[in-house]
């Protein structure tokens, strides 16, 4: 099933939710469809498009620290999917100064890695291990957080955020 965007009244990305739910929420009036997907929801009695994009209604306020604790998915999406010291497809997260050695679980301490670099370093320092980072892990951007709740950004929400920091890859 696909994902919804769903933006706070200030058109602050909020919240990505599956279709189902969105057209719940427009059903309910809760929310206006800014951006539809060329779908639709068929019963007996009506006809619903699923929305892509949409906007709630009235504000929410929200916190603003959307950052947590690094996990796997998040790191993998922050680096693309490559690994940081050769540039394969990384399937693993290392702690670039190993927590056995003191280092923290932090995003700028974890970088994404192939299996092969990964166990190469092992619990090492890089100039132990004599490998080179390809870039220096950093914070992820401020809307981050929506492409790894869905899974990757749709073109169609492109307009609604206002990140797309993809270049930088």
């Amino acid at each position: 099933m696909s994902r919804v965007l769903v933006l706070n009244a200030t058109f602050e990305p909020l919240a990505v939710v599956s279709t189902r739910r969105a057209v719940c929420l427009v059903m309910a009036d809760k929310v206006e469809t800014l951006q539809s997907s060329g779908r639709a929801f068929r019963s007996e009695r009506s006809v619903v498009d699923v929305p892509s994009v949409v906007r709630l209604s009235r504000y929410v306020p929200v916190q603003r620290a959307r950052y947590r604790n690094p996990n796997r998915r998040a790191v993998l999406a922050r680096d693309r999917g490559s690994c940081q010291y050769c540039g394969g497809k990384a399937e693993t997260v290392d702690h670039v100064v190993p927590r056995s050695r003191g280092g923290g679980h932090t995003w700028e301490n974890v970088v994404a890695a192939c299996r092969r670099c990964n166990a190469k370093k092992r619990d090492r320092f890089l100039t132990e291990s004599g490998m080179r980072l390809r870039r220096r892990p950093q914070l992820p951007s401020q809307w981050a957080w929506v492409e790894v709740a869905a899974g990757g950004v749709p073109d169609s929400w492109a307009p609604y955020l206002r990140y797309l920091d993809r270049q930088s890859a």
